[in-house]
């Protein structure tokens, strides 16, 4: 019994003691350029992100913070396995960089975010993800983690605390049309009318699949990101844009007591408690561009 409890003790200890190396983190540190400028810098990094054969779709520069913006890119092998896994997988299109107006870049940690998006079916796409992060270290550098951690186990099932959303929330229905095609037409349209002072960032349109995702840039100074961003830690800016995305027939976007703990997964109660009401100014925002009305909090 003593050597059983023992044993059971040190399985316990080295459990413990592996942990940090388990977690996972949102964010990698890049390359500090030498070019000065968002503009500039967004171009360098383009150049080496195309070199690595990563294909650029949009570029965000979101008012309120004008030294910071961000380089969207996808893969090929990225856009295979989202096919494959289908559904709201489809958030996953886009393959966030961030830059700043010293040079600095940030970008997103494919592992974290993939893991959290795929769930259960990452083992399905865990070549690609290893093969997209080995290629972005090779274009940009492999530096410090950062911006929080969470274990790949908790990010197939995410939620900031208990109560709130998951991945999968019924809050992130925004509408539903009689068909996939009217329902890329509304949101390609009222995206295209600014509507809510929205602007597209990009686009990906999976008609054989019936999946679409449209990156969004929210430019209200009182409702959009701006302010909320600012006030949670630009340097986290590759979790931006915002995403809004079509599966079938429905239109949706991942709530915001989600999309933003999981781009700020180390923030405080009290930090996040400033921003309480981000997340429902953006289901109303993407609601309208979803051609609907927010209906709750």
């Amino acid at each position: 019994m003593l050597s059983s409890l023992f044993r059971c003790g040190w399985i316990c200890l080295l459990a413990l003691a592996s942990f940090p190396a388990c977690a996972v983190s949102p964010y990698v540190t890049g390359y500090q350029f030498p070019e000065r400028g968002v503009a500039e810098v967004m171009r360098a990094v383009e150049t080496r992100l195309a070199a690595q054969r990563f294909e650029v779709v949009g570029r965000h520069l979101p008012p309120g913070l004008p030294n910071y913006g961000t380089l969207i890119v996808t893969d090929r092998r990225l856009l295979e396995s989202i096919r494959q896994i289908g559904g709201t997988a489809i958030v996953g299109v886009g393959i966030r960089v961030g830059v700043r107006a010293d040079g600095a870049t940030f970008y997103m940690n494919p592992e974290y975010w993939y893991r959290a998006y795929f769930r259960r079916r990452y083992d399905l796409a865990q070549t690609m993800v290893a093969d997209v992060q080995r290629r972005l270290a090779q274009a940009l550098g492999a530096g410090t983690p950062f911006g929080g951690d969470e274990t790949p186990l908790d990010l197939a099932d995410y939620r900031y605390m208990i109560g709130m959303e998951k991945f999968d929330s019924p809050k992130n229905e925004l509408a539903r049309y009689p068909s996939f095609e009217a329902a890329v037409s509304v949101v390609r349209a009222n995206l295209h009318r600014g509507v809510g002072a929205t602007a597209k960032v990009y686009e990906v349109v999976m008609p054989e699949q019936r999946l679409a995702v449209f990156g969004v840039a929210m430019n209200d100074p009182k409702t959009g990101e701006g302010w909320w961003v600012k006030s949670l830690g630009p340097d986290h800016i590759a979790a931006l844009p915002y995403e809004i995305y079509v599966v079938g027939n429905r239109v949706g976007a991942l709530y915001g007591r989600y999309r933003i703990a999981l781009g700020w997964p180390a923030l405080g109660m009290g930090s996040f408690m400033s921003i309480r009401d981000a997340p429902f100014l953006i289901r109303e925002t993407l609601a309208r561009v979803a051609g609907a009305a927010a209906d709750g909090r």
